[in-house]
């Protein structure tokens, strides 16, 4: 059986967030810290949505439980998003 290089069959988790970050140096700062955390992660803000979304990728899974610690252990919201 011959396989085609260019099709990738792995597929990525992604997660989705609700926060209450509302300024870019904070989303920014947060991304910078989860990217020493988790460096395989691609983790993006979207402080136009109303649930100030922070978006988090990955092709190895997602430490969702870390994520949420890191948002207690620094005073901010950060809730799971169930979909």
């Amino acid at each position: 059986m011959k396989v085609n290089p260019q099709i990738n069959t792995t597929s990525a988790t992604v997660e989705i967030f609700k926060t209450n970050v509302t300024h870019n140096q904070l989303a920014n700062k947060i991304v910078a810290d989860f990217k020493q955390l988790y460096p395989e992660y691609r983790i993006n803000f979207d402080l136009e949505d109303c649930d100030k979304i922070l978006r988090i990728e990955s092709y190895t899974g997602i430490d969702i439980l870390g994520i949420l610690n890191y948002g207690s252990l620094n005073n901010l919201e950060i809730n799971l998003i169930d979909y």
